[in-house]
């Protein structure tokens, strides 16, 4: 096998199987009994808009779903369930027991932007193996690319300054990890969640919460208290009570080499501020000051000129900052038709029209290297295979997965810090104003064009 190819162990995790909608398998039922599930096929992911006011997109869950590829197996729990509920019949539930996915993937890598109708991942496999996966990439893209999305612009807000992740108590708590994993991603440096931290080797933070404060007598006991446990590198949190008086008790209880304080409440502009003077006052010029509580991108922003040194973000992060979800869709393309032969298909929805056939894709650069638009290819199918692109044109698809086998660059910790990489990339192509916080329309337009 490829040294980059990745089969997870089945055993490894529980299956994903049924993390999908029914209609996934009575399609396949039907297809069965008509005889065209093994028909060829090609699918793609993209998203007809982005959020109102958003100038572009960053990719995100792809490590994620093709992680749990391998475990979209149905064991003998699942097919009982599907059996006992009478979800499919028997022939299907059959041809179920022995599926395994063996289609190949193509795609955007993780942490690229995108724009309305980038294509953002192609499968391509028979009719079963596309359209069973359809719902677990939706779910996956969907969501993390929303977090990721509105990490960027958050980190871009900062500019300098660390964005840390800390939303898993407003978020489902696998949904929390994958949250974790798109902000690290889009630049985040660091999570509070110790599975993201298991799971993809990023850094964790965190010290002690209020509760911690209150178990005390008093707030300088539980200063010391915490001092002699982690040492006076940590972060003390000093708004339980009258932040004056928590800076005075910190500085007191740890001296002047302090880490940090954190502060969580009030109008954190002038907090920091008052803070800062105090600190330096103290001769603690080199302790750290961290702003939490309910921060979004432009609180972030507001805080630009104050002197804060980090940020802590929750709830707007987890949930995509007003946009929880990409809107992305998964759409048949191409299908093998009765005579063999790979042909367009598209559907014409009012309103929710697709583009038919395979596509590639690329980013046109300017001689400064700052991207000038999007350009989706679309043609015959041959001659969109062939189709390479010219100096001033940067390709946005890689190989994600091979007859089944997932490519390990793309997946674990090395997935993230590729991906990590990949945004910062990508992100610095944008042409100036496109990391403005006012709306406005995608930055760089997408056009067709013809291989």
């Amino acid at each position: 096998m490829d040294s980059h190819r990745l089969r997870l162990s089945p055993s490894a995790r529980a299956s994903t199987s049924l993390l999908t909608d029914k209609y996934e398998l009575t399609m396949l039922q039907a297809a069965l009994a008509e005889g065209t599930a093994e028909r060829r096929c090609v699918f793609e992911a993209f998203t007809r808009r982005l959020p109102a006011g958003r100038r572009y997109g960053v990719l995100a869950g792809v490590g994620r779903f093709l992680e749990a590829l391998p475990t979209f197996r149905f064991g003998p729990a699942e097919l009982e369930y599907l059996a006992q509920h009478e979800v499919v019949n028997a022939e299907t539930i059959d041809y179920l027991a022995t599926y395994r996915f063996q289609g190949d993937i193509r795609g955007m890598a993780e942490g690229e932007v995108f724009f309305p109708d980038s294509v953002l991942m192609q499968v391509e496999g028979t009719f079963a193996d596309c359209v069973l996966i359809e719902t677990l990439l939706l779910s996956m893209l969907n969501y993390d690319s929303a977090v990721a999305s509105a990490a960027s612009r958050m980190t871009s807000a900062a500019k300098d300054r660390p964005c840390l992740e800390m939303g898993a108590r407003r978020a489902h708590e696998q949904a929390a990890v994958g949250a974790a994993r798109a902000a690290i991603i889009a630049g985040f440096a660091g999570t509070s969640n110790l599975e993201a931290g298991r799971s993809y080797g990023v850094p964790t933070i965190g010290t002690a919460a209020h509760a911690f404060t209150l178990l005390h007598d008093d707030e300088a006991s539980a200063f010391q208290a915490q001092v002699r446990s982690l040492g006076v590198g940590t972060t003390l949190l000093v708004d339980t009570y009258d932040i004056s008086a928590g800076v005075e008790n910190a500085i007191r209880v740890a001296g002047p080499h302090l880490g940090a304080v954190r502060i969580d409440s009030g109008d954190l502009g002038v907090m920091a501020v008052e803070v800062r003077a105090q600190l330096d006052r103290l001769g603690a010029s080199g302790t750290k000051i961290i702003v939490t509580s309910d921060l979004d991108e432009y609180a972030i922003a507001a805080l630009a000129a104050v002197p804060v040194d980090s940020y802590g973000v929750g709830t707007s992060l987890v949930t995509g900052s007003g946009a929880p979800t990409c809107a992305m869709v998964y759409k048949l393309v191409a299908r093998e038709n009765s005579q063999g032969v790979l042909e367009s298909v598209a559907k014409h929805s009012t309103g929710k029209p697709s583009a038919g056939g395979r596509k590639a894709t690329a980013r046109r650069l300017d001689a400064t290297g700052r991207a000038v638009e999007e350009m989706v290819v679309v043609g015959p199918d041959e001659a969109v295979r062939a189709w390479r692109p010219a100096a001033d044109q940067r390709p946005l698809h890689v190989q994600l997965a091979t007859a089944g086998a997932v490519d390990a660059r793309w997946v674990g910790e090395a997935g993230v810090r590729n991906a990590t990489a990949r945004h910062a990339a990508s992100r610095s192509e944008l042409p100036r104003g496109a990391r403005r916080l006012s709306s406005g329309e995608p930055c760089i337009p997408t056009v067709r064009t013809v291989p």
